[in-house]
């Protein structure tokens, strides 16, 4: 019979429930762009919340996609795994006012202005186009990149797939921008973000060099950054019913442009005049080198929270589920639960039955054959999807990925299961999103657990 504390945290479960499917039609609104005029607060979060004392308004969070939580050698700083964009105490956003010709970017009044934002396209040697931003008072800028400099708000390193990383988390060379993209966010209700490519440096200047992709007309100047920003919007919202729709590019003005045929390709491609660049809950934003997922603080309600997650987990473990070979219980790991070798439990892919760590029907390294049902496939740790803003759903983690072992919901596994992610200058692939392992043919299986044997 649970303990008080399971029967508590079962009664929050049952709660939240209402709240969740009133949540629930506001977020389709949102991903619809029907937004809610409802104003939502949110405590204060010690690493990224502003300083003043009054209650903080919490736009959303950008998460890089294959870190369950955090960075393999920490969170750091502005580098994380995760990170909260908060209303401003004071507005930063900008906005395009005028542009003229010059004929040296460099040494033009805009450019050489540091309290001036300007973006410059180079037409040629002796001929650019200057772009100057001013401030915008009812919107807040937000800016990614590989750079550590004080313009970026979000330092985003290339992801490494999980089975590939080691302590130090080396990359050799990166394809990340050091200024990758900007995030503009409306400061009032309903906090429209929408997204650009490119992002501005510590000169508050943006150059697009004359081998980069722009075009130019009387009343139009635009450009796109060398590897492309591109974002993905779940058609459906990012729900369980959510379908994974086509990728485009962002151009540095934030118009939609279908993708070029590889990334560093010197010529534009086809603008989709009726999308724009708005971020809808369960955006996809793609760097090439990192993939980041966009959650709206108002379809964060329908994730599950660190409590209710705790409980689903000891539910489970309620259950008492057992070793058919050792009979010794398991346990399913949660956060900060300690390491116990004899008790983690462990998943044959071909079949889903769930052991502990034994020996077995060991064939050799790479298959063993399960004691249950005689298939044979790997045999592999079952490891928690614990970073809670990737999951679809708020129901109980019974089902992993193939071939890592990440255990998530099973609305969780089947939509990221048909997410293709870009992969290299032209390639796109499936993947775990708790740590970026590329997923089989069979992506995902059906935990089952030797449980309530009493």
């Amino acid at each position: 019979m649970p303990d008080t504390k399971d029967r508590a945290l079962e009664e929050t479960g049952r709660l939240s429930g209402d709240v969740r499917q009133l949540a629930g039609k506001l977020a389709q609104e949102l991903t619809t762009g029907h937004h809610s005029k409802h104003t939502f607060h949110h405590s204060h979060s010690p690493s990224h919340a502003p300083s003043h004392s009054e209650e903080a308004i919490k736009y959303g969070e950008l998460i890089v996609v294959g870190y369950n939580g955090h960075l393999t050698a920490g969170d750091k700083g502005r580098r994380r795994s995760k990170y909260i964009l908060w209303k401003r105490t004071r507005a930063n956003g900008v906005k395009p006012s005028k542009r003229h010709l010059v004929s040296d970017p460099k040494s033009s009044k805009a450019v050489q202005d540091s309290a001036q934002h300007s973006v410059s396209y180079t037409l040629s040697r002796n001929k650019a186009i200057i772009v100057e931003y001013n401030q915008d008072n009812d919107t807040d800028m937000f800016q990614i990149g590989r750079s550590s400099e004080g313009p970026i708000d979000f330092v985003v390193m290339d992801t490494i797939p999980g089975f590939q990383r080691n302590a130090r988390d080396n990359v050799t060379q990166s394809t990340i921008s050091r200024f990758a993209c900007r995030i503009i966010v409306d400061r009032n209700p309903p906090y429209t973000a929408r997204i650009f490519a490119a992002g501005f440096d510590s000169a508050r200047n943006i150059f697009l060099g004359e081998k980069a992709v722009k075009w130019y007309s009387e009343d139009d100047i635009d450009g796109l950054t060398t590897n492309g920003v591109f974002v993905m919007k779940p058609l459906g919202g990012f729900t369980p019913s959510g379908k994974p729709s086509v990728w485009r590019e962002i151009s540095v003005g934030g118009n939609v442009f279908s993708l070029r045929e590889s990334r560093p390709m010197p010529h534009k491609s086809h603008q989709i005049p009726d999308e724009d660049n708005i971020l809808r809950d369960g955006t996809l934003i793609d760097l090439c080198g990192a993939t980041l997922l966009w959650r709206s603080a108002l379809g964060l309600i329908t994730a599950p929270s660190e409590l209710e997650f705790q409980g689903m987990i000891n539910k489970i473990n309620a259950g008492r589920p057992q070793c058919p070979v050792g009979l010794n219980t398991l346990v399913l790991p949660s956060k900060g639960s300690l390491n116990m070798h004899e008790k983690h439990p462990y998943v044959y892919m071909a079949c889903g039955h769930v052991h502990g760590k034994h020996e077995w029907g060991q064939g050799d390294s790479e298959n063993r054959t399960c004691p249950l049902c005689l298939e044979t496939g790997p045999f592999v740790k079952l490891l928690m999807g614990c970073e809670l803003s990737l999951y679809v759903d708020s129901d109980c983690p019974t089902f992993c990925f193939n071939p890592c072992g990440h255990v998530a919901s099973d609305a969780t596994v089947r939509y990221w299961s048909q997410v293709q992610v870009p992969h290299g200058s032209q390639g796109f692939h499936t993947i775990c999103p708790f740590c970026s392992t590329p997923l089989l043919a069979t992506p995902f299986i059906r935990l089952i657990f030797q449980d309530n044997t009493d």
